[in-house]
């Protein structure tokens, strides 16, 4: 999702003062009045949840404080940390930033191999209606080169093979939300379902690629309500369908993770081949870079990771832009692209192994003046329930944003009260709508909410709520409660 045109300059009509004399919260005692009003507003929300808040105006002022050190589940807020550290090093990305690649290997008896190569990029699309960063583009040119071919090889060894973080949830990884993470991404790794109700008492009509095997188990039955489940074992490809879904239900489009994104992609890839006459003789088979303990920085001393120089490629598809796709991270909060943005750091750094991103990240957050103690990363999206952030943390980062270069274009990245991405259904009617930007969080038991906001009169404040350990079936009400504290600070400022 890009901004348009009114966005940008909305966001640059609410544009930072850049003159901040601190880069971090003051540890004075808040105003009385404030830190009254909004303890009273967060306890309103789930018993038993545990809240952290910290507000402070751009100078560093203190204005609510409340548990500001303790550390917490940051979800999606994480995505701030890691855009933060790619927006910092975004120069040096972009310098060896690359495209998709494909070429042929002869594979002996005068057999040839197509292989294809990830390089991390985010967008690669096979879809129908693709106009740019298309697999097409490349199906084209083997085609034009060679009739008859053996393998199609998808090769994702530009990063090490590390599909998934420490710490994220197994019961994601069938979900899109926890989809595989590889340098050759394709169609964001998802696999698509179409879904149109049948009959009472019957099945639904599927419409999907062939990728998977589905069982389609869903019952049609009347009504208006949906409850479908899907299940698949990790590194399955059988997906199994249940629950029932109304007879007056539109057609719907769903969509589950892909555990081996480079198969999915060389699958793919002989799909276009042959549609365009070439013939295929073998399977999809896929390159994966095993994860070695030369992949973690701790054990190279300090010497540069060390990497294979790349064939020449038949063709090769130019990089997409990554200061765009940090959009799409923050105001969508795409988990995928979050942690290719990270590998990509990484690989920039070194091997592009997590790893070498969190060295990357430490480095940054050192610079940004955060203890190290006030946040801890897995991963580089906010899936893994390992993640540690204090609201100090944010705040400081949120302030040293703003004394960076390319404050306000990290800044328009992010969702907007009332308007667009993850925040366009909050804050809406309140005094805040439209004046709120901020990074979202949301994962089990925890929500998170980080960015600026603007006051009555007109002062500019710096804010990170957090909020954890919710009881079942309340996390509504711990976004609620956190949202009236922060309407109640902009209305009496």
């Amino acid at each position: 999702m890009t901004p348009s045109i009114g966005r940008f300059a909305l966001a640059s009509a609410l544009a930072l003062s850049l003159s901040l004399t601190s880069a971090h919260a003051q540890t004075a005692p808040a105003p009385a009045p404030l830190q009254t009003m909004a303890e009273q507003k967060l306890a309103e929300g789930p018993p038993g949840s545990r809240f952290g808040m910290l507000v402070t105006t751009l100078d560093g002022e203190v204005l609510v404080s409340i548990a500001p050190d303790q550390r917490f589940i940051p979800a999606s807020n994480t995505k701030m940390f890691t855009t933060a550290i790619a927006y910092a090093e975004l120069p040096l990305l972009q310098q060896t930033a690359k495209g998709a690649g494909v070429r042929l290997e002869a594979a002996g008896n005068g057999a040839t191999d197509v292989i294809l190569h990830g390089r991390g990029d985010a967008v690669l699309s096979s879809a129908d209606d693709c106009t740019s960063d298309c697999l097409q583009t490349l199906a084209d040119a083997v085609a034009a080169k060679t009739r008859h071919v053996r393998n199609i090889v998808g090769d994702d060894s530009w990063f090490p093979d590390e599909r998934w973080s420490p710490g994220m949830s197994w019961n994601n990884i069938s979900s899109r939300y926890g989809t595989g993470v590889s340098a050759l991404t394709l169609d964001d790794n998802e696999l698509v379902v179409k879904l149109a109700p049948g009959k009472a008492g019957a099945a639904p009509v599927l419409e999907t690629s062939g990728y998977y095997v589905i069982e389609n188990r869903v019952v049609t039955v009347a009504g208006k309500e949906e409850a479908i489940e899907a299940d698949r074992m990790p590194n399955s490809r059988i997906l199994r369908l249940t629950g029932t879904v109304g007879a007056e239900v539109a057609p719907m489009t769903l969509r589950y993770g892909i555990d081996d994104p480079a198969h999915y992609a060389a699958w793919r890839m002989r799909e276009l081949l042959r549609a365009r006459g070439v013939t295929v003789d073998g399977e999809p088979m896929v390159r994966h870079r095993p994860l070695t303990a030369a992949d973690d920085p701790e054990n190279r001393k300090g010497a540069a990771s060390s990497l294979p120089a790349e064939p020449a490629m038949l063709a090769e598809l130019p990089a997409p832009s990554l200061a765009d796709n940090m959009v799409r991270i923050n105001k969508e909060s795409q988990n995928l692209h979050t942690e290719l943005m990270l590998r990509r750091v990484a690989r920039h750094a070194g091997s592009g192994s997590i790893a070498d991103g969190q060295a990357v990240m430490h480095k940054v957050m050192t610079e940004a003046g955060l203890p190290r103690t006030s946040y801890d990363f897995s991963d580089g999206s906010g899936m893994s329930s390992y993640n540690r952030i204090s609201p100090r943390a944010a705040v400081g980062l949120l302030s040293w944003i703003t004394r960076q270069p390319w404050n306000m274009a990290w800044r328009v990245t992010l969702p907007i009260a009332g308007r667009d991405g993850t925040l366009q259904n909050r804050f809406k009617g309140t005094i805040l709508e439209g004046k709120l930007f901020a990074k979202t969080g949301s994962l089990n038991a925890s929500r998170a909410l980080s960015g600026y906001l603007t006051t009555r009169s007109g002062k500019t404040l710096i804010f990170s709520a957090l909020a954890n350990d919710m009881p079942e079936d309340t996390d509504a009400q711990a976004t609620a409660a956190v949202d009236r504290a922060l309407v109640a600070i902009a209305e009496a400022l």
